[in-house]
């Protein structure tokens, strides 16, 4: 498994949103400048959060961005999987895959064991986990 820069900056937009939190929208500028990241870019990100419903949008003058919910209660995980889609580091151990070798594959324990640790490890950590 591979973070892109996707699933980094998601995870950095998340913690300055948290960081910033005043109770109001914060724009994409302000954020771009803080973070050293192109709008273009951030945009592509903040949609893939906005569109797992992890963000509050607003439209305007002071429109922007701010958290759903309380820091506490975001997980890196489900961040990360908003940004990259499934961390699974191969795709036999997929839920929804279908392999007809699973059964006599001598591999497939080991790569469900490290998709098991992977996945328990980061729903362990919380947006505020980070920020402490």
């Amino acid at each position: 498994m591979k973070i892109s820069t996707k699933g980094r900056y998601a995870l950095r937009v998340m913690i300055d949103l948290a960081i910033n939190n005043n109770d109001e929208f914060i724009s994409l500028k302000d954020i771009s400048i803080r973070q050293g990241v192109s709008i273009k870019y951030l945009e592509q990100i903040v949609s893939l959060l906005n569109k797992a419903k992890l963000l509050q949008t607003a439209r305007g003058n002071n429109g922007g961005y701010k958290l759903n919910k309380k820091i506490e209660e975001y997980t890196v995980g489900e961040i990360l999987r908003a940004a990259e889609g499934d961390l699974a580091p191969i795709t036999c151990v997929k839920e929804e895959a279908k392999c007809d070798k699973k059964a006599g594959c001598l591999t497939y324990n080991f790569w469900k064991g490290l998709d098991d640790v992977i996945n328990e490890y980061i729903d362990s950590k919380t947006l505020a986990d980070l920020i402490d």
